[in-house]
């Protein structure tokens, strides 16, 4: 008899069957839209204001043709992981990234790998609190070299960058995407109640943190259950022993200059407000500059940077599939029609189920829309209002948006920024989802005593 996670399909054809599926159920969800108002350039629905519309069924030469306009939709994010494999591909040639790691790995000692697992995972927990999610996909393969130098494999590097960005990302409490969106909707301070989702956050992070140094313990004992057996490591291991790496002075000034690159990239984020374009373009900067210091030929220069692109276009590719959802949905007319009876379903409960039910709508709604900022516009205009008829303050209603979206990422293949970057890390998402799902099981239990907790306190703005 087969385990679980072998019906766990490839996530192409689980992308395809959610397609699949989309189109049949715009023949059978009513086609229905809110009324929609401009307020700080973006486009919020009205409450009360759902109504039927004509029905516009998406046939199967539809769905097909939703394909291009899925990639077009994305395409920031497309080139953002081309731009960072290109950049991560000089470094790689470079020997600068394998020098540190190897030196650093070696200074630390063996004694000292469960603390480092920590520190990285609170690292890249801290990446996807203050910096975003995509922006993070060049520092992904850095856990791979760090993990598999430790005795690690690249199952305990996605959980390490992948889970830990994730997390972050999920439960920041100065996430500007969703709860700040989602504040901006409620009209409460921006970023206000950072104490009960710092916690909850800080919580998050510490548990996928026990998680990984668990697993890296599993790894010692029986290295053959390790999750990551048969996966491509090439490009990622250490050539030489430990013992034998040392800094060059080229290492150094390479290291730094990356330092200083993800140094203008948060003062750019931060000060000038640049997102995935802007952070394409300083990659490729980075690896111009790296391709000129490295006094190679152009034929060398041209097969790094098709070779980078190699490495990274499954992921890519991945991104530009799982926007299609989107899209038709959106020919589809039924993106509104589900908001609207999902949070009807809330109505006449006590409120502190009704809080717990918001997590479980957000959840089944982050599929269809995995954009937080996207479904928080669709979502929390019907929602706040809901929330108010059955008591609920609006911090405890953003707060059950924040969980349900956050979480759900960890496993949602229509992420096109999640399937990225465990391609990235060469993880198949099956493999992934076994090692992800017991934490994230936890993670949800844990985070819906605090949207009680909530409910109990009378959540405000504070």
């Amino acid at each position: 008899m087969k385990k679980w996670h072998e019906y766990i399909p490839h996530p192409i054809v689980m992308l395809f069957g959610i397609l699949v599926l989309a189109s049949i159920l715009s023949y059978i969800i009513p086609a229905g839209e809110y009324l929609r108002v401009e307020i700080d350039g973006k486009m919020n629905a009205v409450p009360g204001s759902y109504h039927l519309i004509e029905k516009s069924p998406v046939n199967i030469v539809k769905m097909f043709f939703a394909f291009p306009q899925g990639f077009k939709t994305a395409v920031d994010i497309v080139f953002i992981i081309l731009s960072s494999g290109i950049m991560f591909g000089f470094l790689e040639a470079s020997g600068a990234i394998e020098n540190g790691v190897g030196t650093f790995v070696n200074m630390l000692g063996d004694k000292n790998k469960n603390f480092l697992v920590v520190a990285m995972t609170f690292l890249y927990g801290g990446l996807g609190i203050f910096m975003g999610y995509e922006n993070n996909i060049a520092m992904i393969p850095i856990a791979a070299l760090l993990s598999l130098a430790i005795g690690g494999d690249l199952i305990l590097a996605a959980g390490i960058a992948v889970g830990g960005v994730t997390i972050g990302f999920g439960l920041s409490p100065f996430n500007a995407y969703t709860v700040g969106t989602a504040h901006k909707i409620a009209q409460l301070p921006l970023f206000s109640g950072a104490g009960l989702r710092s916690i909850l956050c800080f919580i998050g992070i510490a548990a996928l943190a026990w998680h990984n140094v668990r697993y890296l313990k599993k790894l010692k004992i029986k290295p053959e259950n390790g999750l990551g057996i048969g996966l491509e490591t090439k490009g990622l291991e250490l050539s030489k022993p430990l013992s034998e790496y040392s800094m060059s002075a080229k290492d150094i000034f390479t290291l730094l200059l990356f330092l200083g690159m993800l140094v203008v990239m948060l003062i750019g984020v931060f000060q000038w407000h640049w997102y995935l374009n802007e952070i394409s373009g300083l990659f490729l900067i980075l690896a111009f500059v790296l391709a000129l210091l490295s006094k190679t030929n152009t034929n060398k220069i041209g097969s790094i940077v098709l070779d980078s692109v190699a490495k990274v276009a499954p992921g890519a590719f991945m991104v530009g599939f799982a926007s299609t959802i989107k899209v038709v949905l959106e020919m589809g007319k039924i993106n509104d029609t589900i908001a609207h009876y999902l949070s009807g379903l809330l109505v006449g409960l006590p409120s502190y189920l009704s809080a717990v039910g918001m997590v479980f709508t957000q959840s089944l709604m982050n599929f269809a829309i995995p954009s937080g900022s996207g479904q928080a516009l669709a979502t929390l205009p019907v929602l706040l209002p809901v929330g108010e008829v059955l008591g609920l303050t609006k911090q405890t209603v953003v707060l059950a948006f924040q969980i349900g979206d956050g979480l759900t990422n960890l496993i949602n293949p229509a992420l096109g920024g999640l399937v990225a970057m465990i391609a990235i890390c060469r993880v198949p998402f099956d493999r992934w989802v076994r090692f992800i799902l017991p934490l994230m099981l936890i993670l949800i239990a844990v985070s819906l005593i605090f949207v009680v907790i909530s409910v109990l306190i009378h959540y405000g703005p504070a």
